[in-house]
């Protein structure tokens, strides 16, 4: 027995079967168990489950027609609308696999994914920006050819292309086969240092995810179809596909999608639409604790709330849930896990950088550092290691990552963390942003985590800099709350005198105005550290 199966919720087991199937095969189901219940709405048009396939299932045809085949790779370049999971049933159904392209991408990082994915077709919308990056893709014949999911269709405009509106026709009598172990989506990751890779992830991968996340049960958990769910974030991002749109797809919930995050327009939403399901970033929560009266506003709805994408500083937690009157659920995950990894159950203890139990069906150890065969004891820190049916198989075209992923079957993260007695994981931070000060291990996260008690302070990162005593020491840049007064480094230290050991102080301290995010609103410590090396 693990550790962790006696610290479950009495709800839930461990052991619960997990089962692979293939997505068109979970549209498929859906559509028959929740027919005439409302799936997706999206600017107020609403699209039933039975809608939804049957649409899905008239554009799979439409790009059948067009020439796509089996094995193709099909580019989505799509915003939370409804063409997003559209598209995304639509070229499974016929087995193409997908890979997404970020919103937030660079021209060099979109024509990357294209010509390594090998995308066939890019599929996006009539936003400007979108627009305009895949008419350049197919002017500098990255991709071959690009359709446009018209926003007109939902009320919106559509900026001016001479794109092929996607095709829609009449399905098939009997659709490609497709299995389990067929490659579903690459999903790129990694883009902020170096080049993206693309994880591999099959159907099997997927669907096991899904049903992972539906196998765990605690208290918070509602009736099925009764869930209303704001999506926000983006669903390009493997924590909005997996663990919140196909997750509550599978439970029959309604999807509100919504292109862009805005704090005061979360509050209406969740006011007006009686929202009762939310998963969000702590760069969201922070700015859903700022809005200006947000004590009396009715979010009384709302029954399950979780943040995900990066760790959840502590101070901010706190406050949201004072807020909320609900306790923020969590975990841990990554891209390569679809990304199930870890949740943190109700009664779970709190403490900074604590990630929860592993969920059904996933099994996770801490190895040496230096030796990924060696597990380490109970409370000692070393890397997390995981395996499980939703772990990917690999890297696209990269067969020396692959050789350096994995280690006896299990896939090595590259965070480091810790496990206590109870079966509790606890982040540290990620391997790569180790800073190594005379001599010690310094973890920027535990600093963060200390920095945000700060009255001043609304978002923080820490990286290391070159010193010429320690060899490295940490830099801390800052953003400041509306109003407050900056503070100098001197001021910080002392204030963070009794919370970090002298080892973990910062030598430098830089205010700015916003701090880097990626795509899922993830503070990027990468990009500050790229800063820093080209400064020199």
């Amino acid at each position: 027995m693990h550790p962790w199966e006696a610290s479950y919720p009495p709800e839930c087991r461990w052991d619960a079967p997990i089962r692979r199937g293939t997505l068109p095969g979970l549209l498929d189901e859906v559509a028959e168990r929740f027919t005439d219940r409302p799936a997706l709405e999206y600017r107020g048009h609403v699209l039933s489950y039975r809608q939804m396939r049957a649409l899905s299932d008239r554009i799979a045809a439409g790009l059948l027609a067009r020439g796509i085949r089996p094995g193709d790779c099909i580019a989505l370049y799509l915003p939370n609308t409804p063409w997003h999971p559209l598209c995304f049933f639509a070229a499974l159904r016929i087995g193409a696999r997908v890979v997404h392209f970020s919103a937030l991408d660079a021209k060099r990082e979109l024509a990357h994914k294209a010509h390594d994915s090998g995308a066939k077709l890019l599929i996006t919308t009539g936003f400007p920006a979108l627009v305009a990056n895949a008419a350049w893709l197919r002017a500098e014949v990255a991709v071959r050819d690009v359709l446009l999911a018209p926003e007109a269709r939902w009320g919106g405009e559509d900026a001016a292309c001479d794109f092929a509106v996607i095709p829609e026709a009449e399905p098939p009598d009997e659709w490609p086969a497709v299995s389990p172990d067929d490659l579903a989506l690459l999903q790129y990751t990694g883009g902020t240092t170096g080049t993206p890779k693309g994880a591999m992830l099959t159907h099997g991968n997927l669907t096991a995810a899904v049903a992972i996340y539906k196998s765990w049960r605690d208290h918070t958990d509602l009736p099925e179809g009764t869930a209303r769910v704001l999506v926000l974030l983006p669903l390009f991002h493997i924590f909005a596909l997996t663990a919140v749109l196909l997750r509550q797809l599978a439970q029959g919930a309604l999807c509100h999608l919504r292109v862009r995050f805005d704090a005061a327009q979360w509050v209406e939403d969740v006011e007006r639409l009686r929202i009762t399901t939310f998963s969000g970033v702590p760069t969201m929560w922070i700015g859903i604790a700022g809005v200006p009266g947000i004590e009396q506003r009715d979010l009384s709805s709302l029954r399950q709330c979780s943040s995900g994408g990066a760790p959840m500083p502590q101070e901010v937690q706190q406050r949201v849930e004072r807020i909320l009157k609900l306790r923020i659920g969590g975990g841990w995950g990554m891209t390569e896990t679809c990304p199930a990894g870890t949740r943190i159950p109700p009664h779970g203890p709190v403490r900074a950088g604590i990630i929860g139990l592993p969920l059904p069906g996933i099994e996770m150890r801490i190895v040496a550092l230096d030796d990924p065969s060696r597990e380490m004891p109970v409370g000692e820190i070393g890397e997390i290691t995981i395996r499980g049916p939703n772990v990917f198989s690999g890297y696209w075209n990269r067969p020396d990552d692959n050789a350096a992923a994995f280690a006896e079957g299990w896939f090595l993260t590259g965070d480091t963390g810790w496990m206590d007695a109870q079966g509790y994981f606890t982040l540290v931070d990620r391997r790569k942003n180790m800073i190594l000060s005379g001599g010690f291990n310094v973890y920027p996260a535990a600093i963060e985590q200390a920095i945000y008690e700060h009255p001043a302070v609304a978002e923080c990162v820490v990286i290391g800099v070159p010193d010429a005593y320690r060899g490295q020491a940490a830099k801390a840049f800052c953003a400041l709350k509306p109003g407050a007064a900056p503070f100098t480094l001197e001021e910080l230290r002392a204030f963070l005198a009794d919370r970090v050991g002298k080892h973990e102080m910062p030598a430098a301290l830089e205010f700015r105005d916003v701090l880097p995010r990626s795509a899922a609103g993830k503070l990027l410590a990468s990009a500050l550290r790229d800063e820093e090396a080209a400064r020199g």
